[in-house]
This record gives structure tokens, C-alpha cells and sequence, in this order.
């Protein structure tokens, strides 16, 4: 088994959630987890700016929370949000009420810190559409990829639930940076849904893989697109 791409029968057990996108051009679809935390998310987006990508960042609420000027970055600079719980919940190991009210809590602070940026377009990158991550349609991603049933069926209506196609392993601290590079590489197709992190745990082999990354793809003529 591929230890950098979804096995095939998961969307198929849980197709209610979105494991990729359409493939009919060659487009990636850039998320990164954890943050924002300064140092690693101000990496992530020196990096996309160099090579004019856009992406999505999966916010932790307490993160948000105690980096508002980072989280500031992310919206004026034109990537798109999404809501990742408020301290990082374990969706097997937490009882259904208790990991709605996280979800909503690391909403409710997305959105007060989301109508606090100036709807301005200096700054941003060269992209075709200028705005601020829309709220009336929310993103959610469940860390560690565990989320149950129940716990789908709560939050379908209100939520996209984004789970990936591609895991780059950038957390692991077995895996080198250079087996990180080329098993992302190996493992993205056209439509994937890739997911790195900007946490302190994925420095190592996110700094070096992402610019890899990115200038390997768009050799090959890929665009890299949010969600």
C-alpha cells in the first residue's frame, strides 16, 4: 500500500465526504493542517507567493486564537480557510456532543477574525478571483483523518468535510525529507487533494518539500487551486 496516497476502498466507505477533486485539468488542490503558528505558516505563504499558488489552511481555533497576525496573513494574502476544531479533538475518541461545540467554537472565532480584515486587495496574489474566504459554506477537515459516523451525519448539512487524496507524512519524524518529496510526488495525480502541515512537528520535512514540491509540479504544467 502506498503510504502517501488514500487507500481506494475509503472514499468508497465513507463517500459522503470529499477525498478529491474533478480531474479534468491539471490541478492540485494545496491544504495545509495545524496551524497558523508563526514561523512555519509564514514559510508556507513566502513559499506559495514565490511560485503564485493559492491553498487552503485548516485553522486550529486555539491557533487562530493566539496568532491573529498570522491568521491576518492567510486572508489578506487570497488562501481560503477552513475549520480543523479548536484544539486539534480526535473524532474516535470524543463524544458527539462535545466535538460539535469544539467545531463551533473554532467557527465562531474564524469568523470574528475573519470580519476583522479589511476587504482590501493590496497584497494579494495575482489570482483571478479577489476576496475573502467565504463563511456561508464551511470547510471542515477532522484531525487525524478519524471522524465518525454520528459525528458525519451532525455535521453534513452545515459542512464540505475535506479529507485528502495525498498525505505528504511531513509529521513523521521516521521519514527524511527527501522520502517525504518523492513519495508526495509519486503519489499526486491530477485532481488531488494534497495535504501538508504548518506546525512546528512538519518543519523539518515541510521546508524542504514544499518549494520542491511546487517547482516539480509546475515544471509539469500543474496549477494549484483552493477549495
Amino acid at each position: 500500500m502506498n503510504l502517501f496516497q488514500t487507500p481506494f476502498f475509503l472514499p468508497w466507505l465513507y463517500p459522503k465526504l470529499v477525498w478529491r477533486m474533478p480531474a479534468t485539468e491539471k490541478k492540485v488542490y494545496l491544504t495545509f493542517d495545524d496551524g497558523p503558528v508563526p514561523g512555519a505558516t509564514d514559510f508556507v505563504l513566502e513559499t506559495l507567493k514565490q511560485y503564485k499558488a493559492v491553498a487552503t489552511f485548516f485553522c486550529i481555533g486555539d491557533n487562530v486564537q493566539k496568532h491573529p497576525e498570522v491568521f491576518a496573513k492567510i486572508l489578506t494574502t487570497g488562501h481560503a480557510i477552513g475549520n480543523h476544531t479548536f484544539n486539534h479533538l480526535k473524532g474516535w475518541k470524543t463524544p458527539l456532543q462535545t466535538y460539535i461545540e469544539n467545531i463551533n467554537k473554532c467557527e465562531a472565532i474564524l469568523k470574528s477574525q475573519h470580519s476583522n480584515q479589511p476587504h482590501t486587495t493590496e497584497n494579494r496574489l495575482p489570482i483571478t478571483e479577489h476576496r475573502l474566504p467565504a463563511t456561508n459554506y464551511q470547510l471542515f477537515r477532522p484531525p487525524y483523518g478519524r471522524i465518525t459516523h454520528s459525528q458525519i451525519s451532525a455535521l453534513k448539512e452545515k459542512y464540505k468535510i475535506i479529507m485528502w487524496d495525498v498525505l505528504t507524512q511531513d509529521y513523521r519524524n521516521s521519514i527524511t525529507p527527501d522520502v517525504c518529496i518523492r513519495g508526495t510526488i509519486r503519489a499526486t495525480r491530477s485532481g488531488s487533494i494534497v495535504v501538508f502541515h504548518d506546525s512546528y512537528k512538519a518543519e523539518r520535512n515541510m521546508m524542504f518539500a514544499l518549494p520542491r514540491y511546487l517547482e516539480f509540479l509546475n515544471e509539469k504544467g500543474y496549477t494549484f487551486e483552493r477549495l
